[in-house]
């Protein structure tokens, strides 16, 4: 590396600019910083601020601190464009090896296998360990079902969330997830939902609502292939113009793993979901919506393609972004996520543990 520095890294802003820093480090410390890339900065002494407050710094630095020493190293009149502090940060702990790049990772895409929803639900625990443990490299799963079923999050009241009347009547079962979040209603064929197991390096730094755009930019672009303008709406809400479509969970589990998860309604009974789904009738109350179909707009109005057709179209993105190769869920492994879902899943102590 020109210049004798020995550490590079470099890091693409969502919707700005790229951020590259090379480093020279010695005694386990920054001896030497140069922040560069397609960013504006002003004016252009503050270029030098930037390299400045990195100089010093202990090799192993946190992103906080990463990240406070340039916001009180810049000088008061500088403005940045296209970049902040936290990326800054996190470039430089792409170039200490202490966070990662998606390109940094051998990734594998697994293709929907129908399977019932509370296997599903204990595959993502199941196949995160995996990811915890080395026996598997980071993965993006689709799911399949042709069960029907409400999955709720890991701290939602089953009394205030369900209609255990109405959920019985339809022969909807309930089944809790790991992720916090909201409910999703799942019937066959009526929603996309994936999940992907990273480590924790991919979104070292980042917030959760950092996180779930930077980890489905690859599935917007898919999106936007077939006419759908999708983004993000803060926290975890992925919506068009036309409406909500669906929305994201996360958990970041012990052993610096993140399961990663989304659900996209595709062709939604809009009716029978607001008589399962208690929540559903308070989130519209106020909004003077006479029809939960005005609410909740699904992929199949909107793309006019089938099902199968769009998450092909995911799993091509996700492939051609980040070198994925296809891979198929193993018999262990779909052992393990048997014997879980009888042990844990479907079991009244998990579901009613906030009832």
């Amino acid at each position: 590396m020109t210049n004798g520095y020995t550490h590079h890294g470099e890091y693409k802003v969502i919707g700005g600019k790229l951020v590259v820093a090379d480093l020279r480090v010695h005694d386990g410390l920054i001896t030497a910083a140069s922040v560069n890339g397609d960013f504006f900065l002003e004016p252009d002494e503050a270029l030098e601020d930037l390299n400045t407050a990195l100089v010093g710094l202990p090799e192993n630095v946190e992103h906080s601190v990463i990240r406070d020493a340039v916001g009180n190293g810049l000088r008061e009149d500088a403005v940045m464009f296209g970049f902040d502090a936290d990326a800054v940060a996190r470039v430089v702990r792409r170039a200490l090896g202490h966070a990662t790049s998606w390109a940094d990772h051998s990734w594998e895409v697994i293709g929907p296998t129908s399977l019932p929803i509370a296997q599903n639900v204990a595959l993502d625990e199941v196949m995160a360990r995996q990811v915890t443990a080395g026996t598997r490299g980071p993965t993006l799963r689709f799911w399949d079902w042709s069960d029907s079923g409400v999955v709720i999050g890991s701290f939602q009241s089953v009394r205030n969330e369900i209609d255990s009347r109405a959920a019985a009547e339809h022969g909807i079962q309930l089944v809790r997830r790991i992720s916090g979040g909201g409910a999703m209603f799942m019937e066959a064929g009526n929603c996309i939902t994936y999940s992907l197991y990273l480590p924790a390096s991919l979104v070292d730094g980042m917030s959760f609502a950092d996180s779930y755009p930077f980890l489905d930019a690859w599935v917007m672009e898919a999106l936007a292939s077939i006419g759908v303008k999708a983004h993000y709406k803060p926290l975890n809400d992925i919506a068009t113009e036309a409406g909500k479509i669906g929305g994201a969970a996360q958990k970041r589990l012990a052993g610096g793993v993140v399961l990663h998860h989304v659900t996209m309604s595709y062709d939604i009974d809009a009716e029978k979901m607001l008589q399962v789904l208690r929540i559903g009738r308070e989130k519209i109350s106020d909004k003077g919506i006479a029809s939960a179909v005005k609410r909740v707009d699904p992929l199949k109005s909107q793309a006019r393609l089938g099902r199968s057709e769009i998450i092909e179209r995911m799993a091509q993105s996700f492939t051609r972004r980040y070198g994925a190769t296809a891979a198929e869920l193993d018999v262990q492994t779909l052992e393990a996520a048997s014997e879980l879902a009888a042990s844990k899943f479907t079991t009244e102590a998990w579901t009613q543990r906030v009832p």
